[in-house]
């Protein structure tokens, strides 16, 4: 083993417990992928030796992103995104981990075959790491331990359609024999929390107009939402000791039940969106389906109120929840929305849309990354080697720069299909290199990916 390592200095590194900006320098080792030590001093020179030696200047350095919740769909539904095209999307996006959910690739990750399946598919293709949600649907519950010891990183539930055949959604009385096979366990439960009932339901609306938001908007109401947390929450005081997980979040109204499931004590944590909190109701026009999710996103005083939740601590972290498909599925000719595919295309956008939408609200680049990087590690059992610049920790780290403006467009684009909701936005922040484990992963300077290979490991 050599010792070659990385040194990486900058004025305006992140360190851990501030949301303050300081110099520091920073060394990892990159054959052990590990930060070695951390100076709060910016050197002006390299140290000399086989240090590769990175000056960002007054560039900003960070942790590298966790994006917990994205749908790479591979194998099964390689056109509609894959390991390669969507870790390449990550990386460009300063994002050095995801956390790939367990539909829509065919077979979908809810036995151990399926995902030795997975992984063997993704071997030598991902260019950030990569960790694994698992599956629960009706009868795998004989599957989910030895999932566990595989190395799953929690597991993921349907209260509704989930819109594949291949991921069934999962009812009550199902969910206690799966829940009971997990709460011994090191693990999560994650859910898509709607649900209908006898008084409420989805609604097709075909005799409204099928292209305007507002009707499919009205179709996936809030209470949908209110009625899976108000289960989740009961299923809780059971199953005490599993800790359970809203994906996605898009209901303001939810939030009380929320607060109050944890005053009680129960261990429920929260997930919104990019989407949630930048976009709104009240600003999508008529015939655009990539605006397209489920839940929906919502109106503009429902986003503030996500953002307080989210500023108070209810909300625990954003992911981007990127959930791609063709082009067709997007029904963009007809901009008929009700029977287009739901799902955002966004994968390594996420830090400059909080950014940009942030700066209007007065929040720190500290609390952005706690969102995106600490909290979703956490949340993903990663905490002990990613979502912060601390000695020990992987040396996943990026260099950005905050004052860059850029216009969304295709050539943005790293994902497989072309298309997004933000496509003509104007942001801020741009991200000029990312770092894997002491590794360039990404050079803006250099294509992006002129001269590199994908170093992303299987979590």
């Amino acid at each position: 083993m050599s010792n070659q390592s990385l040194v990486v200095t900058s004025q305006n590194v992140l360190l851990p417990g501030s949301d303050q900006l300081q110099p520091a320098t920073i060394t990892v080792n990159i054959d052990t992928g590990k930060i070695t030590d951390i100076q709060t001093v910016y050197a002006e020179r390299s140290p000399g030796g086989e240090a590769t030696f990175i000056d960002a200047g007054d560039k900003f350095v960070l942790p590298g992103l966790v994006d917990a919740h994205v749908h790479l769909n591979e194998p099964g539904r390689t056109d509609w995104e894959g390991f390669w095209t969507g870790t390449r999307a990550a990386v460009a996006g300063g994002i050095t981990t995801v956390v790939d959910m367990p539909l829509n690739s065919i077979p979908p990750t809810t036995t151990l075959r399926n995902l030795e399946i997975k992984r063997q598919t993704a071997q030598g293709q991902c260019w950030a790491d990569v960790g694994f949600w698992g599956g629960v649907i009706p009868g795998n519950q004989a599957d989910l331990k030895p999932l566990v010891a595989a190395g799953v990183k929690g597991f993921k539930c349907f209260l509704i359609e989930s819109g594949v055949d291949e991921f069934p959604s999962i009812s009550e009385h199902d969910l206690h024999a799966h829940m009971q096979e997990l709460q011994d366990q090191s693990t999560v439960l994650l859910f898509h929390a709607e649900l209908e009932s006898d008084s409420c339901s989805v609604q097709n609306h075909e005799e409204h107009d099928q292209t305007a938001y507002q009707t499919f908007l009205s179709s996936r109401p809030q209470e949908l939402e209110v009625n899976a947390i108000s289960l989740i929450t009961v299923l809780q005081e059971k199953y005490n000791s599993l800790r359970c997980h809203i994906v996605h979040l898009s209901a303001s109204s939810a939030l009380p039940i929320i607060c109050a499931a944890r005053s009680r004590g129960l261990n429920l944590t929260v997930e919104t969106c990019f989407h949630y909190l930048c976009l709104s109701a009240d600003d999508i026009p008529h015939g655009r389906p990539e605006f397209k999710c489920c839940p929906p996103i919502r109106s503009k005083s429902n986003r503030d109120a996500l953002w307080e939740a989210l500023i108070d601590g209810t909300i625990d972290c954003v992911v981007s929840d990127h959930s791609p498909c063709v082009a067709e599925l997007k029904k963009f000719e007809e901009g008929d929305i009700m029977s287009a595919w739901g799902g955002i295309n966004s994968l390594g956008f996420g830090l400059s849309l909080l950014w940009t939408e942030g700066q209007k609200r007065g929040i720190s680049l500290g609390q952005i990354i706690r969102w995106t990087s600490e909290e979703t590690a956490k949340h993903a059992g990663l905490s002990s080697s990613k979502g912060r610049l601390s000695v020990g920790h992987d040396g996943d780290l990026v260099i950005w720069d905050p004052a860059a403006e850029f216009k969304v467009s295709k050539e943005h684009f790293h994902f497989k299909n072309k298309f997004s909701a933000y496509e003509g936005m104007v942001l801020n922040g741009v991200v000029q290199q990312t770092v894997l484990r002491g590794r360039v992963a990404y050079d803006r300077t250099q294509n992006g990916f002129d001269g590199l290979t994908p170093i992303g490991k299987l979590l």
